[in-house]
């Protein structure tokens, strides 16, 4: 198969690093890629929005199947281009990437479909929800209602800051994002990310994992895209994962089809649990962002199967997907300054070593200078992945990789996968 990657970010350096292991992959292209993936396939300098040089690319290379990695590809309509053009796509169309793309229209979805979800409402006036919050108790939550890149989201200890946070927002700080916002109630509990492969008819369940979303140790500081990640988490039980199907993502499947909508691809139901029972935070219509690293790192079956079943039907007459016990530990290594104004250019040395067969450096935010060197461009920048016979032993040698990392320009945490040790 010639297999079209769309993406450049850690995520699709992992799924480069998985498809490229697949016997089905013949020719492996990647757009627009980055420094870390030029030895896995052939990078191309298209942007993940320029739907019409993607399906372009696709056609000159014969493309069996095309990956979408990034959710503004999806927001875009590349899937709904790609299946005009007759080129089977793993990602939804853009009406079903609402999912993603409107956390207002998936709140309204789960009202419709009983879905459990926090109590919300949407707003595009500030006096509006002003006066909504004083309906709450602190802490308030308040969204962003459209792509922000993993940063629309606001935890407000007191009214006072939410009401900023809720100005800020309707004032324009994350652009078109955010020119409406849901507020939500505060939903206490230990979060989880739970992934499903789609095929419109058919979810099946692929990996679950445990993120940290706040920049610093011991959950303090803003919130950011994920600061790191590990997998398994024993958060999810199988009880968990019966539950989250039944309530969560059969209805879903079931809800989006009689819309009109089928929904294929990969579904990440972002939970809050709470005394072992699930409820919705949010939907992604991609791999999660550390996540799709430490489940690279643990997915034994070879996965290309599964991305076509999901692109084209049949993913019911596939086997489970097979995992190594191994644990597995991502540490984002992110810019000084992340997630706010992250600074870039700085020169990373000795991220590019063979750390042996346990540990994978994936690039996330990386560009090469006209010297050679690898620099930050980005936000995130590495994501240092592990496996090991156990959570300590697998955390214990990504850390050790980051130490031989030369980058005084970046900076992670040191707690990553506290919460199971």
């Amino acid at each position: 198969m010639n297999i079209l990657l769309i993406g450049s970010g850690g995520r699709e350096h992992a799924l480069a690093w998985k498809i490229a292991q697949s016997p089905l992959c013949d020719k492996l292209v990647i757009a627009p890629g980055n420094p870390g993936m030029a030895n896995l396939g052939q990078c191309h300098n298209i942007k993940a929005t320029d739907v019409p040089g993607l399906v372009g690319l696709a056609r000159e290379i014969k493309a069996d199947l095309v990956v979408v990695g990034p959710e503004n590809a999806l927001a875009e309509g590349l899937a709904d281009a790609l299946a005009a053009a007759n080129i089977p796509c793993f990602g939804p169309l853009k009406k079903a990437a609402q999912l993603e793309a409107s956390k207002g229209f998936t709140k309204d979805f789960c009202k419709r479909h009983n879905i459990p979800t926090a109590a919300y409402e949407t707003f595009d006036n500030v006096e509006e929800a002003r006066e909504f919050l004083k309906t709450y108790s602190p802490p308030y939550v308040i969204k962003a209602d459209g792509l922000a890149a993993g940063k629309g989201v606001a935890i407000s200890p007191d009214y006072q800051d939410a009401v900023a946070e809720v100005e800020a927002m309707l004032g324009g700080r994350y652009g078109p994002a955010s020119s409406n916002i849901v507020i939500e109630e505060f939903m206490a509990g230990e979060e989880a990310s739970v992934f499903a492969l789609c095929d419109g008819e058919t979810a099946i369940l692929f990996g679950w994992a445990q993120d940290h979303k706040r920049a610093f140790d011991g959950d303090t500081g803003p919130n950011t895209g994920g600061m790191g990640t590990y997998s398994p988490a024993p958060i999810v039980t199988p009880e968990l994962l019966r539950i989250t199907e039944t309530e969560i993502l059969a209805p879903t499947m079931a809800g989006m089809k009689a819309e009109g909508n089928p929904y294929k691809g990969v579904l990440y139901a972002g939970l809050m649990v709470e005394n072992g029972r699930p409820r919705l935070v949010e939907y992604n219509a991609r791999f999660g962002d550390p996540e799709c690293q430490v489940l690279m790192l643990r997915l034994k079956s070879d996965i290309v199967p599964y991305l076509l079943a999901a692109a084209t039907g049949g993913l019911k007459n596939l086997p489970a997907p097979q995992w190594h016990d191994d644990p597995a530990v991502c540490v984002i290594y992110a810019a000084k300054g992340y997630p706010d104004s992250p600074l870039t250019g700085s020169v990373i040395r000795g991220a590019e070593q063979d750390f042996g067969p346990d540990v994978t450096v994936f690039h996330a935010g990386t560009s090469r200078g006209e010297d050679g060197s690898l620099r930050a461009a980005g936000g995130r920048v590495l994501n240092i992945c592990a496996r090991g016979k156990t959570l300590q032993e697998a955390r214990d040698k990504a850390y050790e990789a980051i130490s031989d990392i030369d980058w005084p320009g970046g900076f992670y945490r040191t707690d990553i996968a506290w919460r199971a040790l």
